[in-house]
């Protein structure tokens, strides 16, 4: 496992598919943000879900996904329902 799994949220299968997205490092995930690394992820699985993409957000805020703001919670759910 790389340097993306040290992130919270982010398990092998994430990382490895932020991997072959593209995005190997943290830097690059933070450069990019979490919602165009999840629409990346999204051409290759279809099966992302919004759970994928609030695990994102969380691992580039350093977050449990569930500990993420309701604010942010709630733009990620409007980007997920205009992109799913």
């Amino acid at each position: 496992m790389g340097e993306l799994s040290k992130l919270p949220n982010i398990g092998k299968v994430v990382e490895e598919q932020l991997n072959q997205v593209g995005i190997t490092t943290v830097d690059q995930l933070i450069d990019l943000g979490s919602k165009e690394a999840w629409l990346r992820i999204k051409a290759i699985d279809e099966s992302a879900c919004i759970n994928r993409l609030q695990g994102i957000e969380g691992a580039i805020q350093g977050l449990k996904k569930k500990d993420l703001p309701e604010d942010i919670k709630k733009d990620l759910s409007e980007f997920y329902q205009t992109h799913k």
